[in-house]
């Protein structure tokens, strides 16, 4: 019996290794924190665009975790191209959800990648009425 919950914990162990290196491999994240609660905003859609040429090129989606986070928003296994790109948060549906209304249905934060091979992190403060964003770590 020691030994299956020791085989158990090294597979866990390993498990979790793995999935937080995946992550960490991954060159984009977000994480959107409610100014009005001081608390993560869990649930929110988020997609990612690239800009070539004149148009934007639908990459990904997701929906942020229970800390307000999306730790690999980039399709996984690829490199970041130089050049544009669009994450667009979804917080009128959010808002909704909390039964409140909201000045901004969709925030869009355009970034542009002069860099390969480093990791960028896009927070969002959000307010019903107002929001803020930064080049995080």
């Amino acid at each position: 019996m020691k030994l299956l919950k020791i085989a158990l914990l090294t597979s866990l162990i390993s498990l979790s290794t793995t999935v937080f290196a995946e992550q960490a491999k991954n060159p984009l994240s977000v994480h959107i924190l409610n100014q009005q609660t001081g608390l993560p905003s869990a649930g929110v859609a988020v997609t990612l665009e690239h800009k070539e040429g004149d148009r934007w090129v639908s990459l990904s989606s997701g929906v942020t975790d229970n800390d307000g986070r999306i730790p690999a928003l980039y399709p996984q296994g690829k490199n970041m191209a130089l050049g544009d790109y669009k994450v667009t948060f979804k917080t009128g549906e959010y808002f909704s959800k909390l039964k409140q209304e909201t000045f901004f249905p969709e925030i869009p934060v355009v970034f542009h990648v002069i860099k390969t091979n480093q990791h960028l992190h896009v927070p969002l403060l959000l307010s019903q009425y107002g929001y803020s964003t930064y080049r995080g770590s």
